[in-house]
Protein backbone atom coordinates (compact mmCIF):
# COMPACT_ATOMS: atom_id res chain seq x y z
CA UNK A 1 0.00 0.00 0.00
CA UNK A 2 0.95 3.37 -1.01
CA UNK A 3 0.99 6.33 1.82
CA UNK A 4 -1.61 9.09 1.47
CA UNK A 5 -0.75 11.59 -1.38
CA UNK A 6 -0.65 15.16 -0.78
CA UNK A 7 -1.35 17.54 -4.13
CA UNK A 8 0.33 20.50 -3.46
CA UNK A 9 -0.73 23.59 -5.95
CA UNK A 10 2.42 26.00 -6.53
CA UNK A 11 2.32 29.09 -5.34
CA UNK A 12 4.39 30.21 -8.06
CA UNK A 13 3.50 29.07 -11.97
CA UNK A 14 5.51 29.34 -14.79
CA UNK A 15 2.35 28.30 -16.60
CA UNK A 16 3.18 25.01 -19.28
CA UNK A 17 7.03 24.93 -19.04
CA UNK A 18 6.70 23.33 -15.63
CA UNK A 19 5.64 20.19 -16.60
CA UNK A 20 8.14 18.13 -18.29
CA UNK A 21 7.83 17.16 -22.35
CA UNK A 22 6.32 20.35 -23.57
CA UNK A 23 7.36 23.28 -25.72
CA UNK A 24 5.81 26.63 -26.09
CA UNK A 25 6.22 29.92 -27.83
CA UNK A 26 4.80 33.37 -28.60
CA UNK A 27 5.46 35.78 -30.80
CA UNK A 28 3.67 39.53 -32.39
CA UNK A 29 2.73 39.28 -35.46
CA UNK A 30 -0.41 42.25 -35.31
CA UNK A 31 -3.06 40.40 -36.15
CA UNK A 32 -4.95 43.16 -34.72
CA UNK A 33 -3.79 44.97 -37.62
CA UNK A 34 -3.70 48.19 -35.36
CA UNK A 35 0.48 48.48 -35.99
CA UNK A 36 1.13 46.73 -32.37
CA UNK A 37 4.31 45.10 -33.45
CA UNK A 38 5.43 44.46 -30.00
CA UNK A 39 2.03 42.86 -28.44
CA UNK A 40 2.10 38.64 -28.43
CA UNK A 41 -0.40 37.00 -30.43
CA UNK A 42 0.24 33.87 -31.62
CA UNK A 43 1.36 31.08 -29.54
CA UNK A 44 2.80 27.39 -30.11
CA UNK A 45 1.81 24.47 -27.67
CA UNK A 46 3.78 21.47 -28.45
CA UNK A 47 4.69 17.93 -27.19
CA UNK A 48 8.19 16.07 -27.31
CA UNK A 49 6.22 13.63 -29.10
CA UNK A 50 2.35 13.19 -30.70
CA UNK A 51 0.08 12.77 -27.30
CA UNK A 52 -3.52 12.31 -26.14
CA UNK A 53 -6.37 15.29 -25.36
CA UNK A 54 -9.43 15.67 -24.47
CA UNK A 55 -11.42 19.10 -24.62
CA UNK A 56 -14.70 20.53 -24.09
CA UNK A 57 -16.17 23.46 -26.60
CA UNK A 58 -18.55 26.34 -26.24
CA UNK A 59 -22.34 25.43 -26.03
CA UNK A 60 -23.21 28.26 -28.33
CA UNK A 61 -24.94 27.46 -31.63
CA UNK A 62 -22.55 30.60 -33.02
CA UNK A 63 -19.95 28.35 -33.26
CA UNK A 64 -16.53 29.55 -34.09
CA UNK A 65 -14.79 28.04 -37.20
CA UNK A 66 -11.86 26.97 -34.88
CA UNK A 67 -13.90 25.33 -32.26
CA UNK A 68 -15.19 23.20 -35.05
CA UNK A 69 -12.10 22.24 -36.47
CA UNK A 70 -11.24 20.89 -32.98
CA UNK A 71 -14.39 18.98 -32.29
CA UNK A 72 -13.40 17.21 -35.53
CA UNK A 73 -9.77 16.61 -35.03
CA UNK A 74 -10.53 15.36 -32.09
CA UNK A 75 -13.20 12.73 -32.90
CA UNK A 76 -10.39 11.38 -35.36
CA UNK A 77 -7.31 11.56 -33.84
CA UNK A 78 -7.81 12.19 -30.40
CA UNK A 79 -4.64 9.85 -29.22
CA UNK A 80 -2.33 11.70 -31.97
CA UNK A 81 -2.17 15.11 -31.11
CA UNK A 82 1.03 17.31 -32.37
CA UNK A 83 -0.08 20.49 -30.77
CA UNK A 84 -2.04 23.32 -30.30
CA UNK A 85 -1.39 26.86 -32.37
CA UNK A 86 -3.68 29.32 -30.77
CA UNK A 87 -4.03 33.56 -32.15
CA UNK A 88 -5.61 36.66 -30.03
CA UNK A 89 -7.06 39.53 -31.28
CA UNK A 90 -9.34 37.60 -34.25
CA UNK A 91 -12.18 35.35 -33.09
CA UNK A 92 -12.57 33.46 -36.77
CA UNK A 93 -15.79 33.29 -35.89
CA UNK A 94 -18.88 34.37 -38.13
CA UNK A 95 -16.69 33.89 -40.82
CA UNK A 96 -18.48 31.54 -43.28
CA UNK A 97 -16.50 28.84 -45.33
CA UNK A 98 -13.43 31.00 -45.24
CA UNK A 99 -12.57 31.45 -41.79
CA UNK A 100 -13.24 27.33 -41.56
CA UNK A 101 -10.25 26.73 -44.15
CA UNK A 102 -8.54 29.66 -42.99
CA UNK A 103 -8.64 27.22 -39.46
CA UNK A 104 -7.77 24.33 -41.45
CA UNK A 105 -5.35 25.85 -42.95
CA UNK A 106 -4.12 27.32 -39.37
CA UNK A 107 -3.11 23.37 -38.60
CA UNK A 108 -1.75 22.64 -41.75
CA UNK A 109 1.05 25.68 -41.23
CA UNK A 110 1.72 24.43 -37.75
CA UNK A 111 2.83 21.38 -38.98
CA UNK A 112 4.80 22.27 -41.63
CA UNK A 113 6.52 24.65 -39.85
CA UNK A 114 7.27 22.74 -36.89
CA UNK A 115 7.58 19.28 -39.19
CA UNK A 116 5.59 17.58 -36.92
CA UNK A 117 3.02 15.43 -38.99
CA UNK A 118 0.65 14.81 -36.35
CA UNK A 119 -2.93 17.28 -36.81
CA UNK A 120 -2.76 20.66 -34.60
CA UNK A 121 -6.24 21.75 -32.65
CA UNK A 122 -6.78 25.48 -33.41
CA UNK A 123 -7.77 28.23 -31.40
CA UNK A 124 -8.47 31.52 -31.94
CA UNK A 125 -10.16 34.68 -29.86
CA UNK A 126 -10.95 38.15 -30.11
CA UNK A 127 -13.13 40.19 -32.17
CA UNK A 128 -16.33 38.20 -34.10
CA UNK A 129 -16.89 39.48 -37.35
CA UNK A 130 -13.48 39.94 -39.09
CA UNK A 131 -11.90 37.24 -41.46
CA UNK A 132 -8.48 35.84 -40.12
CA UNK A 133 -5.34 38.18 -41.73
CA UNK A 134 -3.61 34.81 -43.01
CA UNK A 135 -0.56 35.94 -43.81
CA UNK A 136 0.23 37.39 -40.46
CA UNK A 137 -1.26 34.40 -38.97
CA UNK A 138 1.58 32.34 -41.73
CA UNK A 139 4.46 34.72 -40.32
CA UNK A 140 3.58 34.27 -36.66
CA UNK A 141 3.45 30.47 -37.02
CA UNK A 142 7.02 30.31 -38.85
CA UNK A 143 8.45 32.69 -36.33
CA UNK A 144 7.06 30.83 -33.23
CA UNK A 145 7.71 27.28 -34.48
CA UNK A 146 11.74 28.57 -34.43
CA UNK A 147 11.99 29.63 -30.78
CA UNK A 148 10.09 26.60 -29.40
CA UNK A 149 11.56 25.36 -26.30
CA UNK A 150 10.49 24.60 -22.71
CA UNK A 151 11.66 27.15 -20.94
CA UNK A 152 9.86 29.38 -18.37
CA UNK A 153 9.98 32.69 -20.92
CA UNK A 154 8.88 30.88 -23.98
CA UNK A 155 6.42 29.62 -21.33
CA UNK A 156 4.96 32.92 -20.24
CA UNK A 157 5.28 34.59 -23.11
CA UNK A 158 3.08 31.71 -24.69
CA UNK A 159 0.32 32.39 -21.76
CA UNK A 160 0.70 35.94 -22.88
CA UNK A 161 -0.32 35.70 -26.35
CA UNK A 162 -3.46 33.96 -25.84
CA UNK A 163 -4.61 37.21 -23.96
CA UNK A 164 -7.15 39.91 -25.15
CA UNK A 165 -8.75 42.09 -23.22
CA UNK A 166 -7.16 40.29 -19.53
CA UNK A 167 -4.74 42.70 -17.62
CA UNK A 168 -2.61 39.85 -15.90
CA UNK A 169 -1.64 36.22 -17.70
CA UNK A 170 -3.89 33.28 -15.50
CA UNK A 171 -1.55 30.30 -14.93
CA UNK A 172 -1.71 27.45 -12.72
CA UNK A 173 0.91 23.89 -11.65
CA UNK A 174 -0.21 21.22 -9.05
CA UNK A 175 2.68 18.12 -8.27
CA UNK A 176 2.15 15.20 -6.06
CA UNK A 177 4.82 12.06 -6.01
CA UNK A 178 3.47 8.27 -6.72
CA UNK A 179 5.81 5.57 -5.49
CA UNK A 180 8.89 8.18 -5.85
CA UNK A 181 7.63 9.92 -9.41
CA UNK A 182 6.60 13.71 -9.74
CA UNK A 183 3.65 14.15 -11.71
CA UNK A 184 2.73 17.55 -12.79
CA UNK A 185 -0.52 18.96 -13.95
CA UNK A 186 -0.04 22.76 -15.20
CA UNK A 187 -2.19 25.40 -17.23
CA UNK A 188 -2.51 28.47 -19.19
CA UNK A 189 -6.25 30.29 -19.47
CA UNK A 190 -7.50 33.45 -20.88
CA UNK A 191 -10.50 35.12 -20.38
CA UNK A 192 -11.97 38.95 -18.60
CA UNK A 193 -15.36 39.68 -20.46
CA UNK A 194 -18.15 37.46 -22.13
CA UNK A 195 -17.93 35.16 -18.99
CA UNK A 196 -20.90 32.81 -18.90
CA UNK A 197 -20.78 29.26 -19.44
CA UNK A 198 -21.01 27.45 -20.98
CA UNK A 199 -18.14 28.11 -20.42
CA UNK A 200 -17.11 31.53 -20.59
CA UNK A 201 -15.10 33.31 -23.20
CA UNK A 202 -12.14 31.87 -21.85
CA UNK A 203 -9.93 29.52 -23.69
CA UNK A 204 -7.31 26.94 -21.41
CA UNK A 205 -5.02 24.62 -21.70
CA UNK A 206 -3.96 22.14 -19.24
CA UNK A 207 -0.89 19.36 -19.50
CA UNK A 208 0.50 16.63 -17.63
CA UNK A 209 3.17 14.22 -17.70
CA UNK A 210 1.18 11.03 -16.74
CA UNK A 211 -0.08 9.10 -19.19
CA UNK A 212 -3.73 8.34 -20.69
CA UNK A 213 -5.77 7.60 -23.26
CA UNK A 214 -7.54 10.84 -24.73
CA UNK A 215 -11.42 8.74 -23.20
CA UNK A 216 -10.19 9.38 -19.42
CA UNK A 217 -9.19 12.56 -20.41
CA UNK A 218 -12.48 13.64 -22.16
CA UNK A 219 -14.39 12.28 -19.39
CA UNK A 220 -12.37 13.93 -16.52
CA UNK A 221 -12.13 17.30 -17.82
CA UNK A 222 -15.91 17.65 -18.89
CA UNK A 223 -16.34 16.73 -15.23
CA UNK A 224 -13.69 18.88 -13.61
CA UNK A 225 -14.90 21.86 -15.82
CA UNK A 226 -18.18 21.38 -14.70
CA UNK A 227 -17.12 22.33 -11.25
CA UNK A 228 -14.89 25.04 -12.26
CA UNK A 229 -15.17 26.82 -15.45
CA UNK A 230 -19.00 26.29 -15.75
CA UNK A 231 -19.19 27.87 -12.38
CA UNK A 232 -18.20 31.49 -12.74
CA UNK A 233 -19.74 34.31 -14.39
CA UNK A 234 -18.61 38.21 -15.27
CA UNK A 235 -21.72 39.32 -17.50
CA UNK A 236 -23.97 37.22 -18.35
CA UNK A 237 -22.49 36.74 -22.19
CA UNK A 238 -21.76 33.24 -23.59
CA UNK A 239 -18.93 33.19 -26.25
CA UNK A 240 -18.60 31.67 -29.70
CA UNK A 241 -15.17 30.45 -28.87
CA UNK A 242 -14.75 28.70 -25.33
CA UNK A 243 -12.06 25.86 -25.48
CA UNK A 244 -10.71 23.91 -22.82
CA UNK A 245 -7.96 20.94 -23.57
CA UNK A 246 -6.57 18.44 -21.57
CA UNK A 247 -3.01 17.22 -22.67
CA UNK A 248 -0.86 13.71 -21.81
CA UNK A 249 2.74 13.14 -22.90
CA UNK A 250 3.11 9.96 -20.22
CA UNK A 251 6.49 11.59 -20.12
CA UNK A 252 6.18 10.39 -16.51
CA UNK A 253 6.08 6.62 -17.37
CA UNK A 254 3.43 5.99 -15.17
CA UNK A 255 -0.43 5.66 -16.17
CA UNK A 256 -3.74 6.61 -14.83
CA UNK A 257 -4.40 3.16 -15.26
CA UNK A 258 -2.07 1.96 -12.43
CA UNK A 259 -4.16 2.56 -9.17
CA UNK A 260 -7.47 4.29 -7.82
CA UNK A 261 -5.01 6.01 -5.92
CA UNK A 262 -3.45 7.60 -8.74
CA UNK A 263 -6.44 8.47 -10.78
CA UNK A 264 -8.04 10.41 -7.33
CA UNK A 265 -4.55 12.16 -7.14
CA UNK A 266 -4.47 13.17 -10.73
CA UNK A 267 -8.18 14.59 -10.32
CA UNK A 268 -7.48 16.71 -7.33
CA UNK A 269 -4.19 17.91 -9.25
CA UNK A 270 -6.47 19.08 -12.71
CA UNK A 271 -9.64 20.48 -10.34
CA UNK A 272 -7.08 22.59 -8.46
CA UNK A 273 -5.54 23.89 -11.62
CA UNK A 274 -8.92 24.46 -13.38
CA UNK A 275 -10.37 26.16 -10.21
CA UNK A 276 -7.15 28.41 -9.75
CA UNK A 277 -7.32 29.31 -13.27
CA UNK A 278 -11.46 30.17 -13.43
CA UNK A 279 -11.09 32.02 -9.74
CA UNK A 280 -7.98 34.25 -11.96
CA UNK A 281 -10.67 34.79 -14.64
CA UNK A 282 -13.26 36.23 -12.47
CA UNK A 283 -10.59 38.06 -10.79
CA UNK A 284 -9.65 39.63 -13.86
CA UNK A 285 -13.64 40.15 -15.28
CA UNK A 286 -13.30 43.33 -17.43
CA UNK A 287 -12.96 46.48 -15.15
CA UNK A 288 -14.46 44.23 -12.05
CA UNK A 289 -13.30 45.72 -8.56
CA UNK A 290 -14.71 42.85 -6.37
CA UNK A 291 -15.04 38.90 -6.61
CA UNK A 292 -18.10 37.53 -5.05
CA UNK A 293 -18.27 33.58 -3.78
CA UNK A 294 -22.26 33.00 -4.20
CA UNK A 295 -23.30 29.83 -2.66
CA UNK A 296 -26.85 28.81 -2.80
CA UNK A 297 -27.79 26.04 -1.23
CA UNK A 298 -30.97 24.40 0.50
CA UNK A 299 -32.83 23.97 -2.75
CA UNK A 300 -34.92 20.69 -4.03
CA UNK A 301 -32.49 19.97 -6.74
CA UNK A 302 -28.48 21.12 -7.77
CA UNK A 303 -30.37 22.20 -11.15
CA UNK A 304 -32.82 24.44 -8.55
CA UNK A 305 -29.79 26.12 -6.89
CA UNK A 306 -27.86 26.70 -10.12
CA UNK A 307 -30.61 28.54 -11.15
CA UNK A 308 -31.07 30.80 -8.18
CA UNK A 309 -27.04 31.36 -8.63
CA UNK A 310 -27.56 32.58 -12.13
CA UNK A 311 -30.33 34.48 -11.45
CA UNK A 312 -28.98 36.44 -9.03
CA UNK A 313 -25.16 36.04 -9.76
CA UNK A 314 -26.05 37.58 -13.47
CA UNK A 315 -28.73 40.57 -12.33
CA UNK A 316 -27.52 44.11 -13.36
CA UNK A 317 -28.90 45.35 -10.31
CA UNK A 318 -27.16 43.20 -8.26
CA UNK A 319 -23.56 43.37 -9.45
CA UNK A 320 -24.28 47.25 -9.61
CA UNK A 321 -24.77 47.43 -5.69
CA UNK A 322 -21.71 45.52 -5.16
CA UNK A 323 -19.60 47.68 -7.40
CA UNK A 324 -21.25 50.62 -5.07
CA UNK A 325 -20.70 48.66 -1.53
CA UNK A 326 -24.13 48.48 -1.12
CA UNK A 327 -25.51 45.84 0.71
CA UNK A 328 -28.86 46.13 -1.02
CA UNK A 329 -29.84 42.53 0.10
CA UNK A 330 -33.12 43.58 -1.38
CA UNK A 331 -32.18 42.84 -4.84
CA UNK A 332 -30.71 39.46 -4.25
CA UNK A 333 -34.04 38.47 -2.65
CA UNK A 334 -35.87 39.62 -5.74
CA UNK A 335 -33.01 37.82 -8.18
CA UNK A 336 -33.66 34.78 -6.36
CA UNK A 337 -37.26 34.84 -6.47
CA UNK A 338 -37.76 35.20 -10.52
CA UNK A 339 -35.43 31.97 -10.45
CA UNK A 340 -38.57 30.62 -10.22
CA UNK A 341 -37.65 27.67 -8.35
CA UNK A 342 -40.57 27.82 -5.85
CA UNK A 343 -38.51 29.67 -2.84
CA UNK A 344 -40.70 30.30 0.22
CA UNK A 345 -40.12 34.04 2.05
CA UNK A 346 -40.97 32.78 5.06
CA UNK A 347 -38.05 29.63 4.97
CA UNK A 348 -35.75 31.89 3.45
CA UNK A 349 -31.79 33.02 4.47
CA UNK A 350 -29.16 35.20 3.53
CA UNK A 351 -25.43 35.65 4.91
CA UNK A 352 -22.87 38.03 3.81
CA UNK A 353 -19.85 35.98 5.19
CA UNK A 354 -21.13 34.68 8.17
CA UNK A 355 -22.90 37.50 8.61
CA UNK A 356 -26.81 37.23 9.10
CA UNK A 357 -28.71 39.04 6.69
CA UNK A 358 -32.24 37.72 6.52
CA UNK A 359 -33.39 34.90 8.15
CA UNK A 360 -36.30 32.46 8.09
CA UNK A 361 -37.29 36.13 6.21
CA UNK A 362 -37.04 38.68 8.84
CA UNK A 363 -34.10 41.26 8.37
CA UNK A 364 -31.63 41.53 10.49
CA UNK A 365 -31.68 45.16 10.65
CA UNK A 366 -29.04 45.39 13.75
CA UNK A 367 -26.11 43.94 11.96
CA UNK A 368 -26.51 46.62 8.69
CA UNK A 369 -23.13 47.86 9.81
CA UNK A 370 -21.32 44.79 9.49
CA UNK A 371 -22.87 44.34 6.20
CA UNK A 372 -21.21 47.60 4.67
CA UNK A 373 -17.83 46.57 5.93
CA UNK A 374 -18.37 42.72 4.17
CA UNK A 375 -19.50 44.40 0.85
CA UNK A 376 -16.90 46.90 0.87
CA UNK A 377 -14.20 44.42 0.52
CA UNK A 378 -12.73 43.33 -2.98
CA UNK A 379 -13.89 39.53 -2.16
CA UNK A 380 -16.48 38.12 -0.14
CA UNK A 381 -18.74 35.64 0.06
CA UNK A 382 -22.88 35.30 0.02
CA UNK A 383 -25.16 32.65 1.27
CA UNK A 384 -28.32 32.14 0.05
CA UNK A 385 -30.49 29.22 1.90
CA UNK A 386 -33.77 28.20 0.59
CA UNK A 387 -34.01 25.41 3.45
CA UNK A 388 -36.34 23.26 0.89
CA UNK A 389 -33.99 20.36 0.41
CA UNK A 390 -30.06 19.67 0.01
CA UNK A 391 -29.45 21.29 -3.80
CA UNK A 392 -26.60 23.36 -3.82
CA UNK A 393 -24.19 25.04 -6.36
CA UNK A 394 -21.11 27.47 -6.26
CA UNK A 395 -20.75 30.70 -8.76
CA UNK A 396 -18.00 33.05 -8.48
CA UNK A 397 -18.87 36.12 -9.90
CA UNK A 398 -18.17 39.90 -9.92
CA UNK A 399 -19.51 43.20 -9.77
CA UNK A 400 -20.23 45.30 -12.79
CA UNK A 401 -19.05 48.90 -13.23
CA UNK A 402 -19.03 51.88 -14.75
CA UNK A 403 -15.65 51.27 -16.26
CA UNK A 404 -17.03 47.78 -17.69
CA UNK A 405 -20.36 50.23 -20.05
CA UNK A 406 -17.22 52.71 -21.05
CA UNK A 407 -14.77 49.76 -22.23
CA UNK A 408 -17.02 48.14 -23.92
CA UNK A 409 -19.64 50.41 -25.38
CA UNK A 410 -17.15 50.56 -28.54
CA UNK A 411 -14.33 48.67 -30.38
Amino acid sequence: MTSSITVQLLKESNGISDCPGFQTSGVACDIRESGDLERLDLALLTPLTPCSVGGVFTQNDVCAAPVKVCQNTLTASANNIGGCVINSGNANAVTGEQGYLDALKMDTLARQYTNIQAPFLVCSTGRIGRALPMQKIEMGISSAAKILSDTTETSLNCADAILTSDTCRKVATAKFVYEGTTITVAGMAKGAGMIEPNMATMLAYIVTDLQADSDHLQFLIKNICDKTFNCISVDGDMSTNDTVLLFSNGQSGLSVNKSPELLKSFKEAVFKVCDTMAEKIVGDGEKASKLVELIVEGCESPVDAEKVARAVGNSLLVKTSWHGGDPNWGRLADAAGYACVGLEEECFDIHYDNCPVLVAGRPQDENIEQWKTIVAKNRFRVTLNLNKGEGSFRLLTSDLSEAYVAFNKSE
